[in-house]
């Protein structure tokens, strides 16, 4: 191959015209001539932290969506999957990556589950954890999101920290809100980065302290506006990430989104590409191109330096994407899965109120945090209020048969139906909202019926994207899986009611118990403040 076009050339910040040779997928000569082009070249976008599970797709269909936005990587934490199935999960995630040349760079799961508060379909304690890091192909330890544990000084976090300095791969953070000494000890450990800031402020200290600072815009967090202004100040800190990104949200923009709007804002065009490009490369050790003589070849064509609209995408000296055509054909992957329970009835999620004043979770939409609110019931046995946006949440697990959890959540703004998920981070048990108990039932009982999927339940309507593949990954082809997605995002929002941009995202967060303030698991209501279980009613804590 050889290619004529504007170098941007990130290294020494400048851009010409330039003839460049592959050969053999490695760049063998780049030659600056004085014959004019209108086409750039420059290398692929990054994502430096995402959980493909979220996509809902394999990795072999999320690089076929990604390619096309000019990503050409991504550093890539299997932890949603590992909860439901172990390290057989991360196997299925690292043989699916391996039938593509996109080129996923995946971590070892550092909390599975991420808390003993709730049910995870299983466990990948200290020797997993190390059995893992020793792999060539797992490149860092995934986000330490049980940072309470971190400070504690648990034996257990501690070792898996240690095994990862052991074998060179560094070390993910999670830590929202996280300030102080208590930032300070968190970052001692060998912590080195950040995905969960969500203020200037917040992440700014984390820079000053010695983390580098994902900056995330995904399907549901997102931190962009509040955190661009560093972008400037802290260059060589940054990275770019879209943590969870769904199907319908993927096929439309990726990386490129967050470079095009940051040159949009006027920051300077050589910082950005230096954030979306390079940083990943140079933390993570990624063995990957930057457009510089003797790399691989892994880099993208795009139309300016404004829109940055693909015209190719090469991987290896491969063309991988090409005028609106990704050459990728559709493959077939195994299904393994983790589902073992029975239907459920109505007793299951009654809830005897007795008149009492109760706790709600309060949903922000684009937010991953949520606040305690109260409530005083009006009725012996409570479903609903729809007059304050009060509706019951509830989540059941997947992996045993026993009670559900039954709380109840503000934000969401269904009028009727309810909305069911086998999305529910981190240990991924059946999550739902609802308006009535019966569309609830109706919206549980499918997704086991089906063994995982995403409902919604429309008066005598159920209407599902299943998802064979662990309850949170569908076996369809991308562009399928993004059309039904979006189908049943508008039915919760236009038909059903609901407020929130992404009411499956957001509803696949409140079961979350790592990021405050309180979330419901299939063990209970939790105050992630004091990290402990609360009675629902207020009068009883």
């Amino acid at each position: 191959m050889i290619l004529h076009a504007n170098l941007v050339d990130i290294k020494n910040r400048k851009i010409y015209p330039v003839f460049v040779s592959v050969e053999d997928g490695k760049i063998v000569n780049i030659s600056q001539t004085d014959k004019p082009c209108s086409t750039y070249i420059l290398p692929g976008f990054i994502d430096a932290h995402v959980h493909i599970e979220s996509s809902m797709l394999t990795p072999y269909e999320f690089s076929r969506l990604a390619l096309k936005h000019g990503t050409i990587a991504t550093v890539s934490d299997p932890h949603e999957i590992a909860n439901v199935l172990g390290i057989q999960g991360v196997e299925f995630m690292m043989n699916s990556a391996s039938k593509t040349p996109f080129k996923f760079y995946f971590g070892a799961p550092s909390c599975v589950p991420a808390t003993t508060f709730e049910t995870s379909g299983a466990i990948l304690d200290t020797q997993s954890v190390e059995k893992l890091l020793k792999q060539k192909n797992i490149y860092y330890l995934s986000e330490m999101m049980n940072f309470p544990e971190v400070l504690f000084k648990d034996e257990d976090v501690l070792s898996k920290i240690k095994s990862a300095k052991n074998n060179n791969k560094p070390i993910d953070g999670h830590c929202p809100d996280l300030k102080g000494e208590d930032l300070e000890s968190y970052i001692q450990s060998g912590i080195s980065t950040d995905h969960e800031a969500f203020s200037y402020e917040e992440a700014k200290e984390k820079l000053q302290k010695g983390m580098k600072i994902l900056i995330r815009e995904g399907s549901a967090a997102k931190n962009y506006e509040a955190l661009s202004p560093l972008i400037s100040e802290f260059t060589d800190k940054l990275m770019f990430c879209s943590d969870d990104r769904h199907p319908d949200d993927l096929e439309n923009e990726h990386i490129n989104s967050l470079v095009k709007r940051s040159i949009q804002k006027g920051f300077e065009l050589f910082d950005v590409l230096q954030i979306a490009c390079i940083n990943p490369i140079k933390h993570y050790g990624l063995d990957l191109g930057m457009l510089q003589i003797g790399d691989n070849a892994d880099f993208i064509e795009v139309n300016n330096l404004i829109d940055f609209q693909v015209i190719q995408t090469v991987i290896n000296g491969n063309i991988v994407y090409k005028n609106g055509e990704t050459n990728l054909e559709k493959i077939k992957h195994d299904l393994p899965n983790n589902f073992n329970i029975k239907p459920k009835i109505f007793e299951d999620i009654k809830f005897y109120s007795n008149y009492k004043k109760i706790h709600v979770i309060k949903a922000f939409d684009g937010e991953l945090i949520t606040k305690k609110e109260s409530y005083q019931t009006k009725t012996e046995f409570f479903e609903s209020d729809l007059s304050c946006d009060i509706l019951k949440i509830v989540v059941v697990n997947r992996y045993l048969d026993t009670k559900p959890s039954v709380s109840f959540v503000k934000g969401f703004g269904l009028k009727k139906g309810a909305i069911a998920s086998s999305v529910a981070h981190d240990s991924h048990n059946i999550i739902a909202v609802g308006c009535s108990d019966e569309d609830i039932l109706k919206a549980i009982n499918s997704v086991i019926e089906h063994k995982g999927g995403i409902v919604c339940v429309e008066n005598k309507n159920i209407n599902i994207l299943p998802l064979k593949i662990a309850g949170i990954i569908s076996d369809e082809e991308g562009v399928i899986v993004a059309k039904k997605y979006k189908e049943l995002n508008d039915i919760a929002k236009t038909k059903l009611g609901s407020s929130l941009k992404a009411p499956f995202m957001t509803l696949s967060f409140m079961a979350l118990l790592v990021i405050p303030e309180i979330k419901l698991s299939d063990k209970g209501l939790f105050d992630v403040n004091t990290f402990k279980f609360i009675s629902p009613f207020l009068s009883c804590n």
